[in-house]
């Protein structure tokens, strides 16, 4: 069992932390309001805690953040150290900004922190329901190798997508691309938000 603070409990973070807490995660959710009535009604629907969002950094093994982009710097500032030594997973999309992750921010604020950005490509749908018609969808992040790598691929997994490293943390901005894609088919072209993206390989 892995302590998860989940930074967020729109439908993104709350759907993740469902899925965590149905695998036996010990999840907690971070807020500025931790009192908050439909927050209470979440975390007991689901078996959560909830604590101020520095208290649930500090007690968590793993830190994702599901917040909105813009909201990144001035949390991540708050936190500072408390998340060194921790799994930081960036879920959160800045979509105004010239770089839709916060990868330079949480450098900056906790250099000693594992850095995975991951379930940022697709829309809170593909959480919920990431199989089609048998076909499961692949969960693209990138981060570091060796037990970081263990750890996202298995909270990846839990979530019902399959496990897809696009590289280090240096190619934060191709997995951003994809959710580029999928905002152009969606958002551009007309096509259901019901749409992931799957990697075929041919090995000899």
């Amino acid at each position: 069992m892995t302590s998860i603070a989940v930074i967020g409990s729109g439908k993104i973070g709350g759907g993740l932390a469902k899925k965590w807490a149905a695998k036996g995660h010990a999840v907690t959710f971070g807020a500025r309001s931790p009192s908050k009535p439909a927050l209470v009604e979440l975390a007991e629907q689901i078996g959560a805690k909830r604590d101020d969002i520095e208290g649930a950094a500090r007690h968590s093994e793993i830190v994702l953040f599901a917040i909105p982009g813009n909201e990144m710097a001035e949390t991540l500032s708050r936190l500072g150290s408390l998340l060194n030594d921790k799994l930081v997973v960036d879920a959160a999309n800045n979509v105004s900004a010239e770089h839709m992750h916060s990868a330079v921010a949480v450098a900056d604020a906790a250099p000693g922190a594992a850095y995975c950005r991951a379930f940022s490509c697709y829309g809170w749908e593909q959480i919920e329901r990431p199989d089609f018609d048998g076909t499961q969808a692949d969960g693209f992040y990138c981060g570091p190798d060796g037990a970081p790598r263990v750890t996202i691929e298995q909270l990846i997994a839990d979530v019902g997508f399959r496990p897809v490293r696009v590289g280090g943390s240096e190619d934060v901005d191709v997995v951003d691309g994809l959710l580029r894609l999928w905002f152009t088919m969606v958002m551009k072209h007309g096509h259901s938000r019901r749409l992931a993206f799957k990697v075929l390989e041919e090995r000899s």
